[in-house]
């Protein structure tokens, strides 16, 4: 188009010194020949369209867009038609509290009132797509904007619809998982009929009001300390049934031990014990009287 126009001016201007000074009739023709040259240079350029990788393209003439989509590469089409550019690949639609990491400069992220009034502040990220073969369709729905028109509301709506569902505490903790997979379900249902596919939604961040943080706080803490308390339990009872056992084997030792004797084993170890006796450097009397068990005196003893 810029060749088309610089073409036009130079045809311009060497008309308009022909009509001139004489003397610049050689610039004049030499500007004659240099405009029809860039005329038709650009309307050769301008039947060219080049779509890089990654990218889909959508013509559009006089307001009329043509069902054809453009794929990578160079394609002719109409000089007169323009060329609407798609992303086809993955795009990534941050909406953040913390300044420069969202699609919006500063504060973006979605403050929401969870089902006990409590407000949450939630940092989204939104993985999505554009289906190739519908980008004409979209282009007339929506047009080239979809992002700001479609995916940025939807997003932000949902995440405030799905949120009265559950106490500030659960989407900190246990149910976080499912809060997450029931924004995406829902907008993934209307992105669809817009011509847009959701890849996944990750909940970045949420963030408690204080009061709901020193809560949370203190039942980890008390489940924590819980913990601990079963922990020392399950020693202690293993320490009595360790106990219990040694107690029982003592006893199981002894039953043994005073089943195994009688009378014969008794009079062996008495016979040892005065042998051992007899035997020993310090004077010993040994009484044997008629009982079973002898009396010993010490021979030293006054």
């Amino acid at each position: 188009m810029i060749l088309l126009v610089l073409g036009v001016l130079l045809l311009l201007v060497a008309a308009g010194l022909r009509a001139g000074d004489p003397r610049l009739a050689p610039l004049a023709r030499i500007l004659g020949i240099g405009g029809p040259l860039l005329i038709v240079g650009g309307i050769g350029l301008s039947t060219l369209a080049q779509v890089e990788a990654g990218q889909i393209g959508v013509v559009k003439l006089f307001g009329s867009v043509n069902p054809e989509v453009l794929n990578p590469g160079l394609h002719i089409i109409n000089p007169l038609a323009t060329v609407v550019r798609f992303d086809a690949r993955t795009r990534n639609y941050t909406m953040s509290a913390v300044h420069g990491e969202g699609a919006v400069v500063g504060d973006d992220a979605i403050r929401a009132l969870t089902s006990d009034g409590l407000e949450v502040v939630i940092d989204v990220s939104v993985l999505y797509h554009v289906v190739a073969s519908e980008a004409p369709v979209l282009l007339s729905e929506i047009g080239p904007d979809y992002e700001d028109v479609v995916v940025r509301p939807i997003a932000r709506s949902r995440i405030r619809d799905a949120t009265v569902y559950y106490q500030a505490v659960q989407l900190y903790t246990e149910k976080r998982e499912e809060f997450q997979a029931r924004i995406a379900e829902s907008i993934t249902a209307e992105l669809a009929s817009r011509h847009i596919t959701l890849e996944g939604l990750l909940i970045r961040n949420i963030s408690l009001p204080d009061s709901v943080k020193g809560t949370i706080e203190g039942k980890i803490q008390a489940e924590q300390e819980s913990q601990k308390m079963v922990f020392v339990l399950d020693k202690e009872r293993q320490e009595a049934e360790r106990k219990r056992v040694e107690a029982q084997g003592i006893a199981d030792s002894q039953r043994i031990l005073t089943e195994s004797l009688n009378d014969r084993l008794l009079r062996y170890e008495q016979i040892k014990v005065m042998r051992e006796l007899a035997t020993s450097a310090n004077a010993k009397v040994i009484v044997m009287g008629g009982s079973d068990t002898p009396l010993i005196l010490d021979g030293t003893a006054p």
